[in-house]
């Protein structure tokens, strides 16, 4: 029989009987994912004066949901964001600020988990700030520091609030300035702002904190090289950390020549020479002296009036740092700069104007001059 016959006799069979498998029934039609019926509730938003009840109290999430409403870029939260940070003002500035930085592989995570315990172990509440660099291509940032410090991620007098750099200078979120202020009414007393790595963001960390602390690993002959000296000239203390098993040699060699490399330096402005210590997080070793030299300088300062005068001049250089950036903010909103940037910009490109000129064409229409 032939293969046509065949196909004809299974045509004929399938025509007669309806039931057969060879029939194929028609599908259901897609299922909603989500349940049409399900009614969602809209989150009631909280008022300036629920956000501040609840930060003095010490409330996690609504200290969170305020440090949110501060990182935002929505201008509708802006308004309200520094509200609440003008009504938690009396209640800020009790606390010691110490800004961490450290070459990649230096160990600041793991630092600041081990001085973490120990520091609430000492009845202090302690507040970390950790800068994640933001994706310069997609703009995410990974934001692992709770996954890294798991040993203080539950541990109730600790706060762990890791925030994208959002591509800012050197991967400083300026809105971290205002999260120490928050935190700071929260009733944590050490606030800890840790850096992505030594770069151009420790001159604005350095704007912030009372104290700046490098930590550095040992094999000093090649790192000290790589140290810039800027870096260095503002460190108020160095940790030299991984100080244990067969590295202990290394480490306390280190530690004498950054100690010898810091005498080069003239006198700081606080009065305080910078001190070297060496630690182990991992065995916990040497932490206690490193937190007691930081009572120390902070006593010195704190006696000879730096403390105070640092503040006040750091209180100064972000009233105009908020300044620039609002004049920035306004000038790139524009809408008649917007209408003819584009076309300055490719008359710079090709030539036809001086950059100088294109700027001043830009900003005599920003400011409505003929």
């Amino acid at each position: 029989m032939s293969f046509t016959k065949i196909n004809h006799y299974e045509h004929a069979y399938a025509e007669h009987h309806h039931d057969t498998a060879l029939q194929v029934t028609e599908g259901v039609a897609d299922q909603p994912i989500i349940n049409p019926y399900l009614k969602r509730r809209k989150k009631r938003q909280l008022s300036t004066e629920e956000y501040i009840e609840g930060i003095l109290r010490g409330d996690i999430t609504i200290l969170s949901q305020a440090i949110t409403l501060v990182e935002s870029s929505n201008p509708e939260h802006y308004a309200q964001a520094q509200a609440i940070i003008e009504g938690c003002l009396p209640h800020a500035g009790r606390s010691i600020r110490i800004g961490i930085t450290g070459v990649p592989g230096a160990g600041k995570s793991t630092w600041i988990e081990a001085v973490g315990n120990m520091v609430t172990r000492l009845h202090h509440r302690l507040a970390v700030l950790a800068i994640d660099p933001s994706s310069e291509r997609s703009g995410g940032s990974i934001l692992g520091d709770k996954t890294r410090m798991n040993t203080i991620a539950t541990n109730p007098d600790i706060y762990i609030r890791p925030s994208p750099s959002a591509g800012s200078l050197g991967g400083v979120a300026r809105k971290t300035r205002e999260t120490v202020v928050l935190c700071e009414a929260a009733g944590y007393d050490v606030i800890f702002i840790e850096t992505v790595g030594v770069g151009q963001s420790e001159t604005a960390v350095h704007s912030m904190v009372d104290m700046f602390l490098l930590l550095q690993i040992s094999g000093a002959g090649d790192e000290l090289q790589g140290i810039k000296r800027g870096i260095m000239e503002m460190a108020d203390m160095m940790v030299i950390t991984k100080a244990d098993g067969e590295n202990i040699h290394k480490a306390e060699l280190a530690k004498t020549q950054y100690q010898a490399a810091l005498r080069l330096f003239p006198t700081p402005e606080s009065g305080y020479k910078p001190q070297v210590y060496c630690c182990s997080s991992v065995a916990e070793t040497g932490l206690e002296e490193v937190w007691k030299g930081v009572e120390h300088y902070i006593d010195h300062i704190e006696r000879n009036g730096y403390f105070r005068h640092n503040r006040n001049r750091q209180n100064k250089y972000w009233m105009y740092e908020s300044i620039n950036e609002a004049l920035h903010t306004s000038f790139y909103h524009n809408p008649t700069i917007a209408a003819r940037i584009e076309e300055l910009e490719a008359r710079v490109l090709e030539d036809k104007v001086s950059s100088f000129i294109a700027a001043k064409e830009l900003l005599d229409l920003y400011f409505q001059k003929e």
